[in-house]
């Protein structure tokens, strides 16, 4: 495991002697000598950190692990003395390689110069004589791994397809195999029997798949007719019982497509059992309680959920009997034990994973004893699955894997078993990609992680490496790729094109991680009560509880990141000490947290690299900020700054700058979303990457001029654009060559919005927002053959812009908004949108029909009307779009809602559809709404 850190440190030496030239005699030669002393320690460390894992070992190993942890600790070291050493040379004084003072500096600054130079001379020298001494202990305490082992680590990830495509998956993985008994069993527990309320409780260990098979049985449409209302929570190891109450009410509203109760989010915890009790009166309700832990939880929630005799149901999964057992106190209680998968089940679940399919006759031997080696359960199988799908099919190959997980799962319980082989799959990776699962426990349990995030996270801290022509984000995103691959990390969410938003780890691997991230000392975490001092050296911390004290005894100085995850005040001075404490912090990160303003010596942190802001209550940032000279990634969304100062404008590596505020009350065309005001000098931003959104306003055409040298720009967001702008806007546009992602706002209803003078667009423009009055379709948009996703709002086209739009190949979703067409009929011809996947029509006032044709819209999964006002006969053609999944209706005239009712005379034009949905609002809020499923064949 110190491999990881080894290599990391060996990067950033390599870097230093490449880049740097040192402005201290001797300073060069001194680092030279140490990256030669860890090269040749590393040969070490292959066979050292398999003994330092083997948690049964003694003796000797002890030697091992000792050896592994002072060399980890001498890297860390070197990792700060680099750090030291560039913060001195960015903000001092020059000194030439004379070793004279390049410039007149003040007594008390040379006083200063001198002592940090014989402080580093003397670290330096401290160092290289430790790492003697590490060099002779390990020659005596490690053998060293045999050459060509399986069980080396890689120095470069496998790649994976097509770079851009690296992200693209299904949402809804393969189901398990073998669950199938099981589910009709659970099935027949929840819509068959007694009256009463009872408990069906799930109890296996970690792994076994405990909340697969009670999802499954949760989304069987037999058990979602017979209930009238459900809802999943999620419990795990700390819960608040007041939260989980107002979580599961809200759940149950929403599957039933009732108003949530008034008052509920101020209710205390008498009122709310209350509030269920009396919602619960009378209904047929299901609730899934997921991974209990707590013995006593029946107790605390019996009360709420005690009701009449109406045949309700309670699942509850846990891997302690205890719980299940503890039930019986207040209900009936079917206990289902899960069991590993049978022998042919796991075999199934293996060979779909490894081979897509059958396993090749010579590997039959090997497979079947691989399979036997997992114990049946589902997440092992799935984890070695994923480790040897990335490996050659060849018989000796497989023989040595299958050697090496023997050797370490004999004479195992399953448990162990399963965390070995977890393991086995992190001890895999190449050591880039253990930093980034890492990663992954410095996040709450069950936290769904937005792609985005994780992966500007990953870049600040230095694990991803810059590849020729290619950009961070690209590489970024194939590492994550690959870890989803080895089925080490779960895709939570995806986007309309298929691409991951979300992702997690299971919870089990996770303790893995924690466990992985203690040994290393990659992260502190920091949970209620938490009084400990950080044991040796830490490198981030991940604070899920605070408290006044939270920093007091932290005095670690090498702290790289802070994650902030606690939603509650932080402490007097938190930051203050944060940012005189904590010099050499690469990521900073409050999102959601309620942090309310930034100090004034933010500047102190010269290496910060990541500073994430997202959904806080600062309003103003400090001029100091223009000395995060290493600033790549600033995330001011959902904040009120509203202007930047002047000094942003010297962070010449800031690559990403995202910034607006959204209102989420009521609906406005100009007032929902605002950017941030910037001062002349924008064009220095020359790394910058991503910038939404700008205010054109503030600075007018002199600005917009001043962002043609932008030119690195993928993603491009402006508003309060005025009609005078339009030569200087389409000039600025056409140097853009990178942009992917273009975002323009008029400044009010009615201004014109002239593009007609971009005479080359962006080639690779994928996205496209354009809300304004627009003479005519701009001549270039039916050309942008990459283009995945167009929004059109006030355009006020006057003639059906589809048949100008139809071709473009590649189209994925279609929004026409605000009066984006101001005619009456829309007509999707023969041929049109070949791969359009969602259409959204919403506030066409005048648009009163709409014509399909056979052969249009062939791939179109969704499609949403909201408000408009004159369509009120539904157009009897979306019969037509036999692959629609989903129709939506938000705001529309009664006659129309009311003729799709079951008995309607449209009803039968919408029969064919899974899911047909109507939105009423009840409120004056942007929230405030009912959901109504309308009964087709497929639902009924």
């Amino acid at each position: 495991m110190a491999e990881t850190v080894v290599s990391s440190v060996l990067h950033e030496l390599y870097q230093f002697v490449i880049e740097e030239r040192s402005s201290v005699i001797g300073v060069e030669r001194d680092f030279i000598d140490i990256k030669d002393e860890l090269e040749s320690i590393q040969a070490l460390l292959k066979g050292a950190d398999i003994k330092a894992a083997d948690e049964e070992g003694g003796g000797a190993n002890e030697g091992v692990k000792t050896w592994v942890k002072q060399l980890r600790e001498t890297s860390f070291r070197i990792e700060d003395m680099i750090d030291e050493y560039n913060m001195y040379v960015g903000e001092a004084p020059k000194i030439n390689h004379s070793g004279f003072i390049a410039k007149i500096q003040t007594l008390p600054n040379m006083i200063k110069s001198m002592k940090w130079r014989y402080q580093m001379a003397s670290e330096i020298q401290d160092i290289k004589s430790s790492l003697v001494k590490i060099k002779e202990r390990g020659q005596r305490y490690v053998v060293k791994s045999e050459s060509g082992s399986s069980r080396s680590r890689g120095s470069k990830a496998a790649r994976f397809g097509d770079p851009p495509m690296a992200l693209y998956f299904n949402e809804e993985e393969t189901q398990l195999v073998g669950f199938e008994s099981q589910r009709e069993e659970m099935v027949r527990c929840l819509v068959e029997g007694t009256d009463e309320c009872s408990v069906v409780s799930i109890v296996g260990m970690g792994g076994l798949g405990k909340t697969t098979l009670a999802k499954l049985v949760f989304e069987d449409q037999r058990v979602k007719k017979h209930f009238d209302c459900r809802s999943f929570i999620t419990v795990s190891q700390s819960y608040n019982m007041r939260g989980l109450l107002i979580e599961m009410i809200n759940k149950f509203c929403k599957d039933s497509n009732e108003p949530i109760p008034k008052g509920l989010q101020m209710s205390d915890g008498h009122k709310l059992i209350t509030h269920v009790g009396q919602y619960l009166d009378s209904k047929r309700y299901l609730v899934l309680f997921d991974d209990v832990w707590k013995v006593n939880f029946s107790d605390e929630i019996q009360h709420a959920l005690i009701g009449s005799n109406t045949g309700s149901r309670i699942i509850v999964t846990t891997r302690r009997m205890h719980v299940a057992e503890y039930f019986k106190k207040s209900f009936p209680v079917h206990i289902h034990k899960l069991q590993p998968l049978s022998p042919e089940k796991a075999s199934e679940l293996f060979c779909n994973k490894v081979f897509r399919g059958k396993c090749p006759k010579e590997l039959g031997d090997m497979s079947h004893e691989l399979v036997q080696i997992c114990g049946g359960l589902p997440l092992a199988i799935v984890a070695i699955a994923g480790l040897l799908s990335t490996k050659p099919k060849t018989v000796l190959e497989w023989r040595q894997v299958n050697r090496n997980i023997r050797m370490e799962l004999d004479r195992n319980v399953h448990m162990t078993h399963l965390r070995k082989i977890l393991s086995l799959s992190y001890d895999d990776l190449p050591y880039h990609l253990k930093s980034c699962l890492l990663y992954f426990g410095i996040y709450p349990e069950h936290y769904t992680i937005k792609r985005k995030r994780l992966t500007r996270q990953w870049m600040a801290e230095g694990f991803v490496r810059c590849e020729e022509s290619r950009n961070l984000e690209e590489v970024a995103e194939e590492y994550l790729t690959e870890l989803i691959h080895r089925s080490l990390v779960q895709v939570s969410k995806v986007s309309f094109d298929g691409k991951v938003k979300s992702c997690r780890v299971h919870n089990l691997l996770r303790e893995v991680i924690i466990r992985k991230m203690q040994d290393l000392s990659f992260c502190h975490l920091m949970h209620e009560d938490d009084e400990q001092e950080t044991v040796g050296i830490t490198r981030r911390f991940s604070i899920t509880s605070i408290s006044n004290n939270v920093l007091r005894s932290k005095s670690n100085s090498g702290i790289r990141a802070i994650f902030v995850f606690d939603k509650g005040e932080l402490p007097k001075g938190f930051m203050d000490e944060l940012c005189t404490k904590f010099e050499l912090l690469k990521v900073l990160d409050f999102e959601n947290s309620l942090l309310s303003s930034i100090p004034d010596d933010l500047g102190n942190l010269f290496h910060l690299r990541y500073l994430n802001l997202n959904s806080t209550k600062v309003k103003v940032l400090p001029r100091s900020i223009g000395k995060l000279v290493n600033l790549e990634t600033l995330d001011l969304r959902q904040t009120k700054v509203h202007e930047l100062p002047r000094e942003i404008n010297k962070l010449t590596k800031l690559r990403l700058l995202l910034a607006y505020y959204r209102k989420y009350g009521l609906y406005s065309i100009f007032n929902f979303t605002t950017g941030v005001q910037m001062q002349e000098g924008i064009g220095c931003l020359k790394s910058l990457q991503k910038l939404y959104f700008l205010e054109a306003d503030h600075g007018g055409v002199d600005l917009i001029q001043e962002l043609k040298k932008l030119i690195q720009l993928r993603k491009f967001g402006i508003r309060g654009v005025r009609r005078e702008y339009g030569n200087a806007l389409c000039a600025t546009i056409q140097e853009m060559k990178q942009l992917e992602s273009l975002n323009i706002t008029v400044i009010a209803e009615g201004e014109t919005l002239d593009l007609d003078f971009v005479a080359v667009p962006p080639p690779n423009l994928r996205v496209l927002n354009l809300k304004g009055r627009l003479t005519k379709l701009p001549y270039w948009i039916p050309n942008l053959n990459y283009l995945v996703k167009l929004r059109l709002g006030l355009s006020n086209f006057e003639h059906d812009p589809l048949e100008a739009l139809k071709n473009l190949p590649n189209l994925l979703g279609l929004n026409l908004w605000d009066d984006a067409f101001s005619g009456e009929s829309l007509h999707f011809q023969v041929g049109g949108f070949p791969k359009l996947k969602e259409l959204d029509l919403t506030r066409l006032n005048r648009l009163s029909s709409i014509s399909i044709d056979e052969e249009a819209l062939l791939g179109l999964e969704h499609f949403r009307f909201k408000n408009n006002p004159q369509l009120k006969v539904l157009p009897r053609d979306l019969q037509n779009l036999k692959n629609l999944q989903f129709l939506g209706f938000a705001d529309m005239p009664a006659e129309l809602v009311d003729s799709i009712e079951i008995g309607g005379p449209c009803h039968w034009v919408i029969n064919h559809i899974p899911l047909v949905q109507i939105c009423e609002n009840v409120g004056s809020k942007f929230h405030d709404y009912k959901l109504h499923r309308i009964p087709t064949q497929f639902n009924v």
